[in-house]
């Protein structure tokens, strides 16, 4: 991918819900896992715990527990990521710290050249997928990456303008 800032990277990202059938190696995995792994939460607590699946009979049981079944069939790669509630300290405050660790993991991707989309909606099937993966009780899905080398371009999207955005500025 082009040597860009971290601005131009953010204003790239697109979900990506169409992949390819390469496969999507391990060393950029890692990567995106490593991401994660350095957001910023409360204390240091660090909530998130990640699953990675590349096994295609796993992904395809997954596929059934949500209304984007085509898009986790397409991934190559699915990172299940939770909140590990027995490390919780401020669940709102962990919540959000875990929302900054998909953030992350969604920006190394497009910089990596992938393509990823976070889904929550799968969020209703949180049990079920823990027992896909033999997880025990104390964590708690929060969302679904789903990654694979990009099949589309994704539309350009607009933004309001920052004006609109600003409710306070002294």
């Amino acid at each position: 991918m082009d040597d860009l800032g971290i601005l131009e990277i953010i204003k790239k990202r697109r979900s990506v819900r169409k992949f390819s059938d390469v496969p999507v190696a391990d060393e950029m995995i890692t990567q995106i896992l490593e991401a994660g792994r350095w957001a910023p939460s409360g204390l240091n607590n660090q909530p998130w715990r990640f699953a990675v699946v590349t096994n295609r009979v796993i992904i395809s049981e997954i596929s059934k527990l949500t209304h984007y079944s085509k898009v986790v069939l397409a991934s190559r790669v699915l990172v299940p990521v939770f909140l590990d509630t027995e490390k919780s300290y401020h669940r709102e405050k962990d919540i959000q710290a875990v929302g900054a660790c998909l953030q992350n993991m969604l920006l190394e991707a497009q910089s990596l050249g992938l393509g990823a989309v976070w889904l929550g909606e799968i969020i209703k099937s949180d049990g079920q997928i823990r027992g896909i993966l033999g997880l025990q009780g104390g964590l708690e899905l929060m969302a679904v990456l789903a990654v694979g080398h990009p099949a589309e371009s994704p539309r350009q999207t607009t933004r309001k303008d920052l004006k609109e955005l600003i409710v306070f500025q002294d």
